[in-house]
């Protein structure tokens, strides 16, 4: 099917036999793809009529613009323009490699339902191919092959001998896969149904109802891992599906995880699973529940792993059990710990019940004598800041950790003094949940007109920006006025490498070119220093991925 200069070039080459597929694309040269690499099997682009003389040699092109060679396995895909002319292909060389299912072999032979994993190109159509003549020729099975693009049995009426006595039903359009699989228990009485390529809803669900009358399913899905098709709503439904379920407070507390946890559905459509990682060497789960189960409690499963050498001995080794994944909330293998403390030590005695004593109208005049003690600082000391202003400004703290305010007026160096008398503040810095709840630090503030200032956390990002807000200093902009170790907890260089990476993001992308950043990979400590950083600058962030590549996106305002 290929134009002559390009076939008699493909035909000397000394390493055709190894050739997986060539590449021909309107104004670029050939190109053709080895296992090792890939290399241009002429000088001269591609024309239209090259892409005409291929076109005319092979079959009708159907709904997913695939065809073949008639009573071959080759699979040649287009390429489209928007006008839908066809300006490239693909040539896939289809091979029929006996022997393919070694590894697995006793695993087919079991009856149970099988489901292949893997990226494109690792081998999977071929072992479907294979499994289908196994179960046909040698277990002596009824088989029937649902063969979407005539991949599997070839192009053409006649399927390839390389399926041996299993049928093969075609698709007209790839939409309907699901209506043949139905109509092929229906119809046909099959013992095995081959399926290639479940990437719908519909076929995946036509999957379970074939897997509930009692036929042996091999099929083969997107994605590289059992993880992958947790993650896919379209496809979980083939490993039983997902669905959150709420516990009791006792239950989540003996399991050690959260009132909201994910558990599997439904008994899963594949008793089995073959993750393809490379053409010698599969990770086997014997038992897929067991393996979801595992993976939404946040444990690790431990899965066969089998290779097979050169000389085509079949090596099979158990993957140890690791700790649970980091950042998963899942079941708790050891046992919850106990209570201590006045509590579990019976020691705690309830409160006797009775009118209230008169310590309620002392402790009232203690607080009233605690809004006025004196303060170290007997006259105030001012002087004139940029503006004109007085400064230093005196705070008065109000559920504020004294530490962080001192970090803070220390480190940025700020004309703020702290006092604990109220008469001679300037201003009140208080939480502002403190605020909410204490009507009578309102009424004391209103009555000596001092303004409040408050923080929703007791955090030094939040103070920092409170009290340059009061001193009228709060310019996010300003690179001077950023001390990152104000956001660092322990200032060593992991962490300050870490927020500078993301000032540098909000400061030269984000701001200015109005872009979302996506920063490295953080442990979580770290990523919550820079979710602080990015609040400085009144942007929103959040964190995405699983551990530990999880990382923070930075998005503009």
């Amino acid at each position: 099917m290929l134009p002559p200069s390009i076939g008699e070039k493909l035909a000397q080459h000394p390493s055709r036999d190894i050739v997986i597929e060539v590449v021909m694309d309107l104004g670029r040269l050939p190109e053709v793809r080895f296992p090792h690499g890939a290399e241009y099997l002429a000088e001269m682009p591609i024309t239209r009529e090259d892409l005409k003389y291929s076109i005319n040699r092979v079959g009708s092109f159907s709904g997913d613009n695939r065809a073949g060679i008639e009573r071959t396995l080759h699979r040649i895909s287009a390429m489209r323009n928007r006008s839908g002319d066809i300006i490239g292909l693909t040539c896939r060389v289809g091979r029929a490699v006996y022997g393919t299912i070694g590894m697995i072999r006793d695993l087919v032979e079991t009856g149970q339902s099988i489901l292949l994993l893997g990226r494109p190109g690792v081998g999977k159509t071929t072992v479907l191919r294979e499994i289908a003549r196994v179960l046909a020729d040698e277990l002596h099975k009824r088989v029937v092959i649902i063969d979407t693009s005539n991949e599997i049995a070839g192009d053409g009426d006649i399927p390839h001998p390389a399926i041996g006595r299993a049928r093969r039903m075609q698709v007209a359009r790839p939409e309907l896969q699901h209506q043949v699989m139905i109509e092929a228990v229906e119809n046909h009485t099959p013992q095995v149904i081959v399926i290639d390529e479940i990437g719908t809803e519909l076929e995946a669900l036509a999957a379970r109802t074939i897997a509930e009358r009692g036929v042996q399913l091999v099929g083969t899905a997107h994605g590289n891992q059992i993880e992958n098709l947790i993650k896919n709503p379209t496809l979980a439904d083939l490993i039983g599906g997902i669905q959150a379920v709420t516990l009791g407070d006792d239950e989540a507390r003996r399991r050690g995880s959260q009132k909201t946890v994910l558990e599997r559905k439904a008994p899963p459509t594949f008793e089995i699973a073959v993750e393809m990682q490379e053409r010698q060497r599969w990770v086997v789960h014997p038992n897929v529940s067991d393996t979801v189960d595992l993976l939404l409690r946040g444990q690790e499963p431990s899965p066969q792993i089998r290779t097979q050498s050169d000389s085509g001995e079949v090596e099979i080794s158990q993957k140890p059990a690791l700790q649970p994944l980091p950042g998963r909330q899942g079941l708790s293998v050891a046992p919850p710990a106990q209570p201590g403390g006045w509590r579990a030590s019976g020691r705690m005695r309830p409160v006797p019940s009775g009118k209230p004593t008169v310590v309620n109208a002392e402790f009232e005049q203690m607080l009233d004598q605690a809004w006025q003690q004196p303060d170290l600082v007997e006259d105030k000391v001012r002087t004139p800041g940029p503006n004109g202003e007085d400064w230093p400004v005196y705070v008065y703290p109000y559920g504020v950790g004294r530490s962080q305010l001192e970090q803070v007026v220390e480190l940025l160096n700020l004309p703020v003094v702290l006092t604990k008398d109220m008469n001679s503040a300037d201003i009140v810095l208080a939480l502002r949940s403190q605020i909410k709840n204490h009507s009578k630090l309102r009424q004391i503030a209103k009555a000596r007109q001092l303004p409040i200032h408050a923080v929703k956390s007791s955090t030094i990002p939040q103070i920092t920006k409170a009290l340059r807000r009061a001193l009228g200093m709060d310019d996010f902009n300003s690179s001077e006025a950023l001390d990152l170790r104000l956001f660092s907890h322990q200032g060593s260089d992991d962490e300050l490498e870490a927020l500078e990476e993301a000032r540098l993001a909000v400061e030269q992308i984000v701001i200015p070119k109005g872009q979302p950043v996506e920063l490295l990979p953080r442990s979580p400590k770290v990523r919550k220093m820079q979710h602080e950083l990015v609040e400085h600058y009144r942007l929103q962030s959040d964190s995405f991925g699983e551990e530990p590549n999880r990382r923070l996106r930075i998005y503009p305002a």
